[in-house]
């Protein structure tokens, strides 16, 4: 299984030009969705991808998280909920709602060969009731296909040599194989990731954007997987392409969760 970032199919893009590239999840989804659909039908693995989603909102986009069976069918689709709306000291000006219309829901998990996958897109890491949520609904893998910004991104985001362009699973017999693409400069505690990891006793499965997209935008890179014990398993850098491998070991996920039942411990009475 390979995972893409977010907005996999362009990005640096003015907002007028976006409206027009972007495409429809379903019926005419336009030639970037519809060839990695007949890849993964020609290759035979399932793909997790980020894309620009056409909306019926004039002027404003989906920012949607696409999954992809190794018949080239899309199984399921979800559109990011959390917009990042930010103002950074000495950074970038973002407001993704000027241009985005957010999601409404969560998307159940999605079983796969690798485990059953939990969706969401970059921002949304930072949210870990979302995390929460798609463990209490069987999540095994959280993913977040992401374009971090450089600023956050060095210091929420990664420690060691990161990654940028793509993450493959690979199931072979009971452990899967994890790839990573990217390369960068060592960045500070992998904070975010690691939390969601440890605090679900998931996998998490993080495809991110590097380098320069154009004059006013960036992205921090830096992929990584991170196993339920916190642990990263591998990772890509934020310069260049590339493929990072690790194994993906589900038994050692249930025996994780058996011994330290946390989410059985959870008080429900108390905190909803």
């Amino acid at each position: 299984m390979i995972f893409f970032p977010e907005a996999s199919d362009f990005i640096g893009n003015p907002s007028e030009e976006a409206l027009t590239l972007a495409h429809p999840v379903d019926g005419d989804t336009g030639p970037f969705l519809t060839g990695l659909c007949a890849q993964a039908k020609q290759l035979g693995i399932w793909c997790s991808v980020g894309i620009h989603e056409k909306s019926p909102y004039q002027g404003k986009l989906y920012n949607t998280h696409v999954l992809i069976n190794h018949h080239g069918d899309i199984v399921s689709s979800y559109r990011k909920i959390h917009l990042f709306d930010v103002n950074i000291a000495n950074g970038p000006i973002l407001m993704e709602s000027n241009n985005t219309v957010s999601g409404t829901r969560l998307v159940a998990p999605v079983p796969t060969p690798a485990g059953r996958v939990g969706l969401g897109i970059c921002y949304d890491l930072r949210f870990p009731e979302m995390a929460l949520a798609l463990r209490k609904q069987g999540a095994e893998i959280l993913t977040y296909p992401s374009a971090f910004t450089v600023k956050t991104g060095e210091a929420h985001w990664g420690m060691f040599f990161g990654c940028e362009s793509a993450l493959v699973l690979l199931l072979i017999l009971s452990r899967s194989f994890v790839f990573i693409s990217s390369c960068s400069t060592i960045c500070f505690k992998e904070v975010l990731l690691r939390s969601r990891a440890i605090e679900t006793q998931s996998y998490v499965v993080a495809a991110a954007q590097a380098g320069k997209h154009s004059d006013k935008r960036a992205s921090y890179g830096h992929s990584m997987i991170v196993d339920p014990w916190g642990k990263v398993l591998a990772e890509c850098d934020g310069h260049s392409e590339g493929i990072a491998v690790a194994f993906v070991d589900l038994a050692s996920l249930t025996r994780i969760r058996a011994e330290m039942p946390v989410l059985e411990h959870r008080r429900y009475d108390i905190f909803p």
